[in-house]
């Protein structure tokens, strides 16, 4: 079974969220689906069900490996790098 590479190497505590919500989201005018959290630098996005796909991008654009559900009640986390739940 594959398992994420980048887990030990996030910062402890996590980071706080930079947002609410997804800033990129409020930019273009569109709602987002659910959020999610980079766990290395904080930032807010949306899911890869919303129109701009923001956590997606922000990990494309950054690097960062990982990311966890920022919806109440849940506590997944997703590495994007490795493709495996965390």
């Amino acid at each position: 079974m594959k398992q994420c590479t980048h887990a030990d190497a996030l910062p402890h505590p996590e980071p706080a969220p930079l947002a609410p919500t997804c800033p990129e989201c409020l930019r273009d005018g569109t709602h987002p689906v659910q959020l999610r959290l980079c766990l290395t630098c904080g930032h807010v996005g949306c899911c890869d069900s919303s129109p701009g796909r923001h956590a997606t991008e922000h990990h494309t654009r950054t690097g960062h490996p990982v990311m966890r559900t920022f919806e109440p009640g849940e506590d997944w986390r997703w590495c994007f790098v490795d493709h495996v739940l965390v």
